[in-house]
């Protein structure tokens, strides 16, 4: 029989139960210890992850090196769209793990998320392994080896900084030294970068049985919002005067929550205050992969011993982050602790912040120097215009005005080279020119058109027993990518097939057909291979300096065969690729100083709970850092110069309000939490009596 009857209601009151009422455990068997590395105090298990972590860096760094010049050169998208999708994809990438995170705390754990989720899918994957594989990493570590462990973030670092130190060497050389579907291998680029996040999971799977994974705690995310929200909103509705203060707004959250998550919701406000100025500094140093990358295709990679493709000058930084972490851990910071200075977590970012300001301002003055250096370009209501003389003698060029002044006398000998371009000023976007040639006893009147802002050559060609002209668009900036640019006028009566190292000939017409840009690598080209319907043979075009755009005229005029006449449309880069080191020293130096003992800091401040959610919270500010620089670029409208300038002085501001915030931040200790959280007034309990009952059907 049932003791209680249908629909009856009962009252029941809840009372915290004690936990001396709880009979006693049996004692658990002792754990084998974990396996070490050489009889050291790091677990083995801490190989696989680092060697899975070189692994899946080499991937996202070697991919990411080429793809601001993938989207400028290969989908021909200007420099402002390039470096807004490019903060855009690494905006994305550090958003996402906000998701990994708490997937990885709440449902599947650290170890599931890495292996079956990031590693699997590479986009999403990014948000998955992000926030996990430092924190697990960390979590392989026994609290009584917390040196073993700190030093363990700095050689989480080192592994990430050697993936990306070899794949953003070698990535851009199987972009830019081999060609497929003719032109530069992105296809190559791309996929062994790809192949790497094979093995990156293949060597994470290896050492799966030697791991300490730690079991999920539930939905730490949605507690922690619905914690933040209940203590909000009883704040609220209790604002009378007679209810007795709490010591902290969270407290208000005790009537639902237990007193260890509040303490950790505590932990992680404070620090999350913290965080708020950190994104200006990501946006900074991420700029390496796009405003510096596409500075570094206006400047001569040609260091003598080695040529440098503009993307590789980012290996500059993995390079010297190797060197400078056992360089700071061992020499500086050591040195600085012996000048009695108490150099703490906070003091290195405040430091790391300045020096990226500084390397901004190096940035600027590179940038400046190169606009210094740079050719003219015409501006509005401007053309700038050479006149070639391919003719067999001297002509005499006349170009005539609206009001028949003359704008331009010449006298060009044949085959001469024209020193520089003339500029021509407009009173519209776009005019007919009228020129009169003087050839031997024959007077050609011709009649061309013209718009602004372009670079035209008036290429005079013999016809017959007199000459005749006609007007060539010359394409700008078709050497930004640091390459050479070739155009060929064809003066025989056939069409020339000329074999420049890449799959696909270039065709040129026959009399005097004009070709279109076709990029190449620098060097010398002694005997470039050409073919007729009926004829083969070399041509000699010498050196094709770094930057240049080249046109070569192919006659033949001789009896040596057809030669070709070489004139430089675009003179080559001066400024060398290496003015960017000091740049690079400087922003690596901020980089190791705020971002290693950034990663250590989180996970220190991190409570048990939620290391991986505030893991995911400091990458979640390099996310907005990308976003802010997405933002800049897009809405600015900045010369390129005064935008460095900019965010050097935003970064210089921020450095002020950080370190007011980090003045007054004390640090505290995960092991501490819950020392503090016994010390607390048990809210629970005395006010338990204060809530009102309620009818519970039963």
């Amino acid at each position: 029989m049932n003791p209680f009857r249908k629909n009856e209601s009962k009252e029941t009151f809840f009372l915290p139960v004690s936990t001396e009422e709880v009979p006693p455990r049996p004692p658990s068997l002792p754990k084998k210890p974990p396996p070490k590395i050489c009889g050291s105090n790091y677990p083995l298990s801490i190989a696989f992850i680092v060697v899975n972590e070189f692994c899946e860096r080499f991937s996202y760094y070697g991919m990411k090196a080429v793809l601001t010049l993938y989207f400028l050169y290969f989908l021909h998208w200007t420099e402002d769209t390039s470096t807004s999708v490019y903060h855009a994809f690494n905006s994305l990438c550090y958003f996402t793990p906000i998701l990994g995170a708490a997937i990885a705390d709440s449902w599947l754990g650290k170890f599931k998320v890495l292996s079956l989720v990031g590693l699997s899918l590479i986009a999403l994957g990014t948000g998955g392994i992000k926030p996990c594989v430092a924190a697990f990493g960390g979590d392989q570590f026994e609290q009584k080896h917390e040196e073993e462990r700190a030093r363990y973030f700095s050689v989480f670092y080192l592994s990430i900084n050697a993936g990306s130190l070899i794949s953003t060497f070698i990535t851009p050389m199987l972009r830019g030294d081999v060609q497929c579907f003719g032109g530069d291998c992105y296809a190559l680029a791309f996929g062994v970068p790809g192949l790497l996040m094979v093995i990156a999971l293949v060597v994470f799977a290896m050492g799966s049985k030697m791991y300490k994974k730690t079991p999920p705690e539930g939905n730490i995310v949605t507690q922690v919002v619905k914690c933040i929200w209940f203590a909000v909103s009883n704040r609220f509705k209790n604002r009378s005067g007679d209810i007795t203060k709490r010591e902290h707004w969270l407290d208000w959250a005790a009537e639902k929550y237990p007193k260890r998550l509040i303490m950790d919701v505590k932990a992680l406000t404070r620090i999350l205050f913290l965080y708020i100025p950190l994104p200006m500094f990501w946006a900074l140093l991420e700029q390496q992969g796009s405003r510096w990358t596409l500075q570094a295709t206006r400047m001569n990679g040609n260091l003598g011993f080695i040529v440098l493709q503009p993307e590789q000058m980012q290996v500059l930084n993995p390079l010297l982050v190797l060197i400078f972490i056992p360089l700071f851990d061992l020499v500086i910071y050591r040195l600085v602790s012996k000048c009695g200075i108490n150099f703490t977590s906070l003091r290195k970012m405040a430091v790391g912040m300045i020096l990226a300001c500084l390397a901004f301002a190096v940035v600027a003055v590179v940038e400046i120097k190169i606009n210094e250096m740079a050719p003219p370009q015409p501006g509005h209501q401007e053309i700038f215009l050479q006149v070639l003389n391919l003719a067999d003698d001297e002509v005499a060029v006349t170009m005539q005005g609206d009001e028949n002044n003359s704008l331009l006398a010449e006298s060009i000998k044949s085959f001469q080279k024209m020193p520089h371009y003339s500029k021509l000023h407009l009173k519209t976007e776009s005019k007919d020119f009228h020129f009169h040639l003087k050839y031997h006893n024959l007077s050609v009147y011709t009649e061309h058109s013209v718009e602004e802002k372009n670079r035209y050559s008036l290429l005079i060609r013999e016809d017959g027993k007199s000459i005749s002209s006609m007007m060539v668009k010359d394409t700008e900036n078709v050497t930004t990518n640091g390459m050479t640019a070739v155009r060929f006028v064809n003066t025989l009566s056939k069409e020339v097939n000329i074999s420049l190292g890449t799959n696909l000939p270039l065709s040129v017409g026959e009399d005097y057909g004009v070709s279109a840009y076709r990029t190449v690598q620098t060097g010398e080209y002694p005997a470039v291979q050409c073919k007729t319907e009926d004829d083969d043979f070399s041509l000699n075009l010498g050196l094709l300096d770094f930057g240049a755009a080249y046109l070569f005229v192919i006659t033949n005029s001789t009896n040596q065969g057809p030669q070709a006449w070489k004139t430089e449309d675009i003179p080559a880069t001066k400024i060398s690729i290496a003015w960017q080191l000091p740049q690079y020293v400087l922003v690596t130096a901020a980089e190791v100083m705020f971002s290693v003992t950034g990663l250590e800091f989180s996970y220190s401040q991190a409570p048990s709970s939620m290391k991986s959610v505030l893991q995911a919270a400091w990458l979640l500010t390099i996310g907005v850092g990308n976003f802010i620089v997405l933002a800049v670029a897009q809405f600015s409208g900045l010369v390129q110069w005064a935008e460095f300038i900019l965010f050097s002085c935003l970064l210089l501001v921020v450095c002020l309000v950080f370190s007011i915030m980090a003045y007054y931040y004390v640090p505290v200790k995960p092991e501490n939490i819950q020392e503090l959280a016994d010390k607390q007034i048990p809210y629970m309990q005395r006010n338990m009596i204060n809530l009102k009952t309620k009818n519970t059907k039963l």
